[in-house]
């Protein structure tokens, strides 16, 4: 006999209803639900199940559910239920197994017994039931003794959860001046209790922070505006708090909040203002077009598009000259200038100005109107202007036979400024590097000073240069372009030099050369020529010329029977004369030569004699020809300079290096007992010359002054002996070498510092001469007779007339 596990479920749902008075009702429902034949007498279930034993083998398990309160906190384990098989005697032969979710960390069974346990903190809003299975067992055999069973352990929840506004803190904006209960945002909080099971979950919404501005429905937690006429140029934003609390707001629910960041959007509701009634600008007369003079700002309360404007001139006597834009940020108004700028002319504008709001709302107009104006002062300012020429460029026509001296033009240009500063004319010399042109400084008119040639230079381009006197930095430049026109001052000619031929089977009449000509001048109506035999050939019997009227002329035969073994060349004169005035007229020369032709008249050859003459000369075989004399000069030049290096070391060892070595002692002889004679060897070979003993030779510094300007010219000229001879050619190599700036020192001079004993001149040395400062006179040794007339000739200075040698 079983005792079925529901009844046991009831009792153990039973014995949970005594701690918690909320779970009364869901029992009694469950009692009044279950079969009648559960709730019958003990005496009943003994009367059915001993017939059921009569009648089946085997009871199953019967469904239920077990129900628990969440967040059980205290010590002990939480009683749930307990399971009970009618085959257990309690003599623990059974043993009760639970699986499923939760078994055995959440919850345990005593497998004696059958009791429930949950040894976990239950939280109905993390899991609200567990799906459990329970077996029994023969704990010997471990054979199942009821087939295994599932039922449901229920979390009944507790108001343990208070209102949460997951998206806060909020953001949200209503314009200004909204009108009183426009909606703001809608917040919502959730409560993760049991919406189904009493008021844990009914949430009611109220305003903490933000009145009187705004205001919160109670259940639907709208904010809405509660206060009229709110500025947002007075106060832009507003914190509002909102509290959410369950229970339905009554003592003792749980309560969240939130914050409302409420910021006020703008509207046109403000007119723009400038700051300023007038505005002093000033900008320099050199401004350029576009540049810009100053800006102005009409105030706007408002922001963004509602404080756009857009700026206008309306009036004043500078509207034409300025103009007025917005700025990229469209708050701003730009003046530019317009037109140039003349000091001289106007030195001030005024500007009315209008700046108007471009974005109204038609709920505001009428605190309008939405614009202001302003004046705009204008002050230019004077600057030293570069002068200013009368016209922008001129243009000139002038026949290239204009004589020097001939006026093209008179430019004229002018100080703009007020002190109207004298101007000078130049000629920049980088447009008129062959300086064909001249200006006068002061008045500028402009001259040639060179004849014109259209045939070398058809156009002029100078460029004038105009400067202040007081400020030469302010330069204006004016371009003058003379057109040379053309004078006929050139004749014409053949087109280039014509050699033709004439076949010796030629006949009369037969043409063999049509000639053209050229002429540089360039006639309004066009070049016509006229052509016709030079007089000297007019009656030539050989040939004769047409006039083919159109530029051209044919030369046609006047016989035949051609041979070259007769005559080989030709000379063939033909005038050419142009058609404007004055006539100018040529004569050119064509060359005939008579060759042997074939039948179609082909060249087969000519006399080479022809080609010899000067007259058929080409120009290649002429620079052919002086290419190979200036080769032969050079190599000839080359020759002769080898040979002149290879003499020139004899020369300067046995003759230069010698000759040009002057040897001056400053021992003179001992009068009447000097009788050593005088070895002309030394003079030759100073660097053999016999030194006696106790003779000291020092080399001296060449004396400042050559010794030649104390030499008179009479000793070279007179007499034929060999001291004069030495003596001449010595002062000719000195007069050479101080002569030479580019000849170097080969003089050696030296001196002796020891004379003569019993000399009546005493000393003649310089060596002490360099105490004084004064130059040395040396006319006394003329009166010393004629032992010193040498001496006299070579340091006296002699009037002569005799011209020099060299």
């Amino acid at each position: 006999y079983w005792t079925s596990p529901r009844c046991v479920c009831a009792v153990g749902a039973f014995s949970t209803i005594l701690f918690a008075w909320t779970l009364l009702p869901v029992a009694l429902g469950i009692l009044t639900l279950l079969p009648h034949s559960l709730l019958g007498t003990p005496a009943e279930e003994e009367h059915v199940g001993s017939s059921a034993l009569l009648q089946r083998a085997k009871r199953s398990w019967v469904w239920n559910q077990f129900f628990v309160l969440e967040e059980y906190t205290g010590l002990e384990p939480l009683y749930i239920g307990k399971l009970h098989s009618d085959m257990d005697k309690g003599d623990g032969s059974i043993k009760y197994i639970l699986t499923g979710e939760g078994a055995g960390t959440t919850f345990t069974i005593d497998d004696s017994t059958g009791d429930i346990h949950a040894i976990q903190r239950l939280d109905r809003e993390v899991k609200a039931q567990y799906i459990l299975r329970a077996q029994a067992r023969n704990r010997l055999t471990d054979r199942p003794l009821e087939p295994e069973s599932e039922f449901i352990v229920k979390i009944q929840d507790i108001n343990d959860n208070e209102p949460r506004f997951l998206d806060g803190p909020y953001q949200a904006t209503v314009p200004e001046m909204s009108k009183i209960g426009t909606s703001v945002i809608q917040l919502t909080a959730t409560d993760a209790d049991d919406p189904t099971y009493g008021n844990s979950a009914r949430v009611v919404y109220s305003i903490l922070e933000g009145q009187p501005y705004f205001s919160v429905d109670a259940k639907t937690g709208v904010v809405r505006v509660s206060l009229a006429d709110m500025d947002r140029e007075t106060r832009e934003n507003y914190t509002v708090v909102i509290q959410a609390k369950d229970m339905g707001g009554q003592l003792g629910g749980l309560a969240g909040t939130t914050t409302v960041n409420i910021t006020l959007s703008d509207i046109n509701d403000n007119p723009p203002m400038f700051d300023q009634r007038l505005y002093q600008m000033s900008i320099p007369e050199s401004a350029p077009v576009g540049s810009v003079v100053g800006r102005i700002w009409a105030k706007d309360r408002d922001i963004g598009v509602n404080a756009e404007m857009k700026y206008s001139i309306i009036d004043g006597d500078g509207r034409d000259t300025f103009d007025i834009s917005t700025d990229p940020t469209n708050l701003f108004g730009i003046i530019t200038v317009k037109k140039p700028l003349n000091f001289e002319i106007k030195p001030s504008y005024t500007l009315k100005v209008e700046g108007a709001n471009t974005h109204l709302d038609p709920a505001f107009r009428h605190r309008g109107p939405f614009k202001d104006v302003t004046i705009v002062h204008v002050s230019i300012e004077d600057v030293d202007e570069p002068p200013l020429f009368d016209s922008p460029a001129y243009y000139v026509e002038l026949p290239e036979d204009a004589e020097i001296g001939t006026m093209v033009k008179t430019v004229s240009a002018r100080d703009p400024d007020a002190a109207n500063n004298t101007v000078r004319y130049s000629i920049d010399r980088s447009s008129d590097p062959d300086k064909y042109f001249y200006i006068e400084i002061t008045s500028g008119s402009l001259m040639t000073v060179r004849s014109l040639d259209r045939e070398e230079v058809g156009w002029h381009n100078i460029t004038i240069l105009a400067m202040e006197m007081n400020n030469p930095t302010q330069i204006a430049s004016v371009s003058v372009a003379v057109r040379v026109l053309d004078v006929n001052d050139n004749p014409p000619s053949l087109m280039h030099y014509l050699e033709a031929y004439v076949c010796e089977n030629a006949k009369a009449g037969q043409l063999i050369q049509t000639v053209t000509a050229v002429d540089p001048d360039e006639p309004l109506g066009g070049q016509h020529f006229y052509y016709s035999l030079a007089p000297e050939a007019v009656n030539n019997p050989n040939f004769t010329l047409k006039d083919n009227q159109d530029n051209t002329a044919w030369i046609l035969t006047r016989r035949g029977g051609w041979s070259q073994q007769d005559q080989t060349v030709f000379y063939l004169p033909i005038f050419i004369s142009d058609s404007e005035q004055p006539v100018q007229s040529s004569t050119s020369t064509l060359t005939i030569r008579v060759c042997s032709c074939d039948q179609e008249g082909n060249v087969m050859s000519c006399n080479a004699e022809a080609y010899s003459l000067p007259a058929s000369l080409s120009r290649g075989a002429l620079i052919a020809i002086l290419a190979c004399i200036f080769v032969l000069l050079v190599m000839i030049l080359l020759m002769l300079s080898l040979r002149t290096h290879r003499k020139k070391p004899y020369l300067c060892d046995e003759e230069e290096n010698v000759h040009e070595n002057i040897v001056r002692y400053d021992d003179e002889g001992g009068g009447e007992e000097d009788t050593e004679a005088f070895d002309i060897a030394a003079m030759w070979n100073p660097r053999e010359a016999h030194h006696h003993p106790g003779k000291m030779r020092q080399d001296m510094l060449p004396e400042i002054e050559s010794l030649s300007r104390y030499v008179p010219q009479a000793c070279v000229m007179g007499g034929g002996s060999g001291d004069s001879n030495v003596h001449g050619y010595v002062l000719a190599k000195l007069l050479e070498a101080d002569m030479d700036p580019c000849a170097p020192p080969y003089d050696s001079l030296q001196t002796y510092a020891y004379e003569g004993e019993g000399s009546v001149a005493e000393s003649l040395s310089s060596l002490q001469s360099g105490t004084s400062n004064t130059d040395h006179e040396y006319d006394y040794l003329n009166d010393w007779g004629p032992r010193f007339k040498k001496l006299a000739e070579m340091y006296g200075v002699l009037e002569t007339n005799s011209p020099p040698l060299w």
